[in-house]
């Protein structure tokens, strides 16, 4: 037959079993144990086997890895009085899990609300302009607040990146009429260059052309021969007054 255990064994199994369970605490590669004896911080631990005082240790998890946060769609109003809808992502780490835990009530709610506010600040400075086409050191402006804010938390800002920037219709039709009409100012000054050169090239062929008369009379016949080559039915053209002159001179240099 069996041994018989008595039950007062079997209690007193329980009971270790139970202040084991209690004290023995795992923890992952990247995580950190902040522990607190009888309410007082006395060390970070981990990553493997903690054992703790069940009933005066305490300890908190945290996660080291970094952390995707997403930040609410923002309203904000641009320093040229432009509404838009703005959101985006942050990326973060806990990189002293004592000033985390310790520091601020919950770092994870907290870096979201100032995340929010900061994104709503730098872009209220910025025209809508620069929030379109300087994207890039906004981003880098706002990490740069928010690191330095969240420093004191043991939080590092790794990235921020600005997802959507949403407009109205109506302004969203106002940007394709000013992008419309800088596309014809720019085909105007073009145009206005390649006339002005033009006219440069014609004026320099003038002087060319004038300091020989036969010259200028040449270059006139050789312009009714364009026009008499085009086919048309009827060809209207000046005669020049000094055409006689011309005929002279043409009929002296035979001689």
């Amino acid at each position: 037959m069996l041994p018989v255990i008595p039950m007062t064994t079997l209690y007193i199994v329980l009971l270790v079993l139970i202040i084991l369970a209690a004290a023995i605490r795992i923890l992952r590669e990247y995580q950190r144990g902040v522990v607190f004896t009888l309410g007082r911080f006395t060390g970070v631990k981990g990553p493997g086997l903690i054992i703790l005082i069940p009933g005066i240790q305490q300890m908190v998890r945290v996660d080291l890895r970094t952390i995707v946060l997403d930040v609410p769609t923002q309203d904000v109003i641009s320093h040229d009085n432009v509404s838009v809808h703005v959101n985006a992502v942050v990326y973060f780490r806990v990189i002293d899990p004592e000033k985390a835990i310790i520091q601020v009530e919950n770092f994870y709610d907290a870096t979201s609300q100032l995340a929010q506010t900061t994104l709503r600040s730098v872009l209220g400075g910025h025209e809508l302009d620069e929030m379109l086409a300087e994207r890039e050191r906004l981003n880098s402006d706002i990490q740069e607040i928010l690191d330095k804010q969240t420093d004191t938390w043991g939080i590092k800002i790794s990235n921020v990146e600005i997802k959507h920037i949403d407009l109205d219709e109506s302004m969203v039709r106002a940007i394709a009429k000013q992008a419309e009409a800088e596309r014809e100012r720019r085909a105007k000054v073009i145009n206005s260059k390649g006339e002005l050169e033009a006219s440069k090239n014609l004026l320099e062929a003038a002087d060319v052309l004038g300091q020989n008369p036969l010259g200028i009379q040449l270059r006139y016949l050789q312009t009714l021969s364009d026009i008499s080559s085009d086919k048309t039915n009827t060809v209207v053209f000046p005669f020049p007054t000094d055409f006689n002159k011309f005929m002279k001179g043409m009929g002296k240099n035979d001689d």
